[in-house]
């Protein structure tokens, strides 16, 4: 049994030692895509119109690596009595199960099989889970609805506010029109939790399926992906409100957690091209691989270098289609193994370590940097002692990098929402940017905490104010030839004024405006059109400053 310290109670995975040897599990990568049915010019038999959407965003070119395997190498495998268990059009190859080993000098002999490689199934009777490390306890009462905030958070309050996401939230800025694919272990209830009650009731969870048993999901199985989504999608105003409540999400089981070996990694495979394919724009990844049961499957610090293991390829891949990849750092901090595990070392994905309710490292959480010494983890968000649902719809606490990951995907899927010809490395940017440590990263947080608020100024092209004080951010157009538009910050609920003054000093307009909670505030002033041409200046008065800026008016 492993223990993390400070737990009040620790989840065990239940684990059973088997007498007979699991079936061999084999890695077939094939010679080509030759005489595929599919082809690049007819994209929509095998991406959705979401996911092709989203290449045309971003101007990505829809090449071989999207088509699938060919179907026909697939069926001769069937016809010598093999089975298919996942398929990888990005890496061109299936994972299969037999237990005639007879049948492998045949596979390895046939003309379109590139290589054959072994999968190690070595069943555990010890908790192997680390990425499933996590404990809770009952919530208390620390957090209430204050003014600043346009969503009742509840027992979420703390670890959204401490990254300025409740600024994203009052911007209307929800998750809404976006798309996670949650790649995790299992969703325990969250098909009768009451937290997830506003999903199926808004059509917000848009299908599931099961890697490891190639099958629709069960909702008994597991609870870790349950409370994973909790932290993004759960909805229990006053008790906890996710990091991404009106976002759509997909429910992806690719962890066995019943055993640790390599064929996990081709499941998340797997699980990482149906994401891409039905056009999801976000992966959530509270997972991560290392140190397997047997030394000879284990991974060494040396692999963490974002271009040895398959799933840190993998997790690149999908980074370069357009997908904003999300992932947990480990809980290997206070370990032997400290290091960040795959594929959070992958270079072009955001992976989250764990801080406590005040910002300090959360000693539990992966290190880094990888082993070709990039930073690791990006960043870092509440991991210890964070808010979740529980299957039985009470709010707890729980600890892991398994809880930052989501916390931080949730806000970073708000984020691209208020700008969507953003790139998802452009937002992993402007997220590390507006983080604490961004001048001076280190390999334990990263480059700190986000300030959600301010990377929101970056990907709108403004610069950032200080979030804890009030700012007048811009007026344009300047010069104006009709309409002026007014971008105000507010970090509170309050009454303004906004006077339109002469070179004179003569009062030409005056109005007061209302604005509510912490948000930057769009005013349109339709007066300024019918002002002759010449110069002007715009102040705002508050209750506690008074804001001005000089302005022309041109003819239109």
């Amino acid at each position: 049994m492993k223990k993390t310290g400070m737990m009040v109670v620790i989840l065990m995975l239940a684990l059973s030692a088997k007498s007979q040897t699991a079936p061999g599990k084999y890695w077939v990568q094939f010679i080509d895509k030759a005489s595929t049915p599919f082809s690049i010019s007819q994209p929509k038999d095998f991406l959705s119109d979401r996911a092709i959407e989203r290449r045309t965003r971003y101007n990505i070119q829809i090449t071989e690596e999207d088509l699938p395997v060919n179907p026909s190498y697939v069926d001769s495998l069937g016809r010598i009595g093999v089975t298919a268990l996942n398929r990888s059009k990005w890496f061109n190859a299936v994972t299969i199960a037999t237990t005639d080993t007879a049948l492998l000098s045949r596979i390895r002999n046939l003309s379109f099989v590139r290589q054959l490689k072994t999968i190690k199934t070595i069943k555990s009777t010890q908790v192997v889970d680390n990425k499933f490390e996590s404990g809770f306890e009952t919530a208390t009462n620390e957090s209430v609805q204050t003014d600043t905030t346009i969503l009742q958070y509840g027992q979420a309050s703390r670890q959204v506010g401490m990254l300025n996401g409740h600024i994203l939230h009052n911007q209307g800025f929800q998750g809404q029109g976006m798309v996670i694919a949650v790649l995790d272990g299992g969703f325990t209830n969250v098909n009768i939790n009451s937290a997830f009650d506003s999903l199926w009731m808004h059509n917000q969870v848009l299908g599931n399926w099961d890697f490891v048993n190639n099958r629709p999901v069960k909702f008994n199985e597991h609870p870790h992906g349950a409370w994973v989504l909790s932290i993004m999608g759960g909805n229990l105003p006053g008790k906890l409100v996710g990091s991404a409540p009106k976002a759509s999400y997909y429910l992806l089981v690719t962890e066995d957690v019943g055993s640790e070996y390599l064929i996990e990694e081709d499941n998340w495979v797997a699980g990482a091209e149906y994401a891409d394919s039905v056009g999801a724009d976000v992966i959530n990844s509270s997972l991560g691989y290392s140190v397997f049961d047997a030394q000879a499957m284990s991974h060494a610090y040396s692999d963490m270098d974002g271009k040895t293991t398959r799933i840190t390829i993998a997790a690149d891949i999908a980074s370069s289609k357009g997908i904003l990849v999300v992932s947990s750092a480990a809980n290997e901090g206070d370990k032997k193994w400290h290091y960040i595990t795959a594929p959070a070392d992958a270079q072009n994905i955001l992976t989250v370590g764990a801080v406590d309710s005040l910002g300090r490292y959360a000693y539990f959480s992966s290190t880094g940097p990888t082993y070709d010494k990039r930073i690791k983890p990006n960043i870092s968000g509440q991991g210890l002692y964070t808010a979740i649902v529980n299957t039985d719809g009470s709010v707890s606490r729980g600890s892991g990098t398994s809880f930052s990951s989501p916390l931080i995907c949730g806000l970073a899927t708000c984020l691209w929402q208020a700008n969507r010809s953003r790139s998802p490395l452009e937002i992993i940017k402007a997220i590390e940017e507006s983080a604490t440590q961004s001048n001076s990263p280190d390999s334990l947080l990263g480059y700190g905490l986000p300030d959600f608020g301010k990377a929101l100024f970056l990907i709108q092209g403004m610069d950032p104010v200080r979030i804890d004080n009030e700012s007048l951010i811009r007026v344009y157009p300047n010069p104006c030839p009709g309409q002026l538009m007014v971008d105000f910050y507010s970090h509170d609920q309050q009454n303004l004024t906004l006077e339109l003054i002469s070179l004179k000093g003569e009062l030409l307009f005056s109005k007061n405006f209302a604005v509510g909670y912490t948000s930057i505030n769009r005013i349109e002033v339709n007066e300024f059109q019918n002002l002759p041409v010449g110069v002007y200046f715009l102040r705002i008065n508050t209750k506690t400053a008074h804001h001005q800026q000089r302005i022309v008016k041109i003819r239109e």
